[in-house]
């Protein structure tokens, strides 16, 4: 064993695809960056039924009158999932942004994919979200900006807007009062 040298160590290959379909399909919240409008976190169902139409693996996302916000979603954005333990980033990649139009099936569809996983929803959600909220399609492509093994130097961390239940200075009352800060 006389100088020859020790191969550098190979990194296992990734799959993508499944590792975006586990990530998305553990995790309740997505982020969003879109150009010229900051990073919001977004309540997402991740829906995956092999559509022969070709539409494939996406996020499926409402905003609007009585649930989360987002600005205009331009064609493209960026995507980040970040892990459900430990809140650190998966995947960093390309996501094709499509509205879907109520007056079509699809629209249907997607609401209903939507309504079965949305939590303490209250009221005819399908009748509300008809009125005045949006659906989109988030589909993934590409390959990701950042991943295992390929992780940006900086943090990532951004600074999360107050939303209507956000209590920032009232502090709810407690049965047993409540420890001083």
């Amino acid at each position: 064993m006389s100088g020859s040298p020790i191969p550098a160590p190979r990194q296992a290959s990734i799959n993508v695809t499944r590792l975006l379909a586990e990530a998305a399909s553990k995790s309740g919240v997505l982020w969003v960056e879109v150009p010229d409008a900051g990073t919001h976190a977004v309540w997402f169902v991740w829906h995956d039924d092999e559509d022969p139409r070709g539409t494939g693996p996406a996020a499926y996302v409402v905003s609007g009158h009585g649930e989360q916000t987002l600005p205009d979603l331009p064609d493209v954005v960026t995507v980040i999932l970040r892990s459900k333990d430990t809140g650190g980033r998966i995947l960093r990649l390309r996501a094709s942004v499509r509205e879907v139009d109520k007056a079509t099936p699809e629209w249907d569809e997607a609401a209903e994919i939507l309504r079965s996983n949305r939590l303490n929803a209250t009221g005819d959600v399908l009748a509300r979200w008809r009125e005045g909220a949006t659906i989109h399609v988030l589909a993934p492509h590409g390959i990701p900006e950042e991943g295992p093994g390929t992780y940006a130097a900086e943090s990532g961390r951004v600074t999360v807007s107050p939303a209507r239940g956000t209590t920032a200075r009232w502090r709810p009352w407690h049965w047993r009062g409540r420890g001083r800060d």
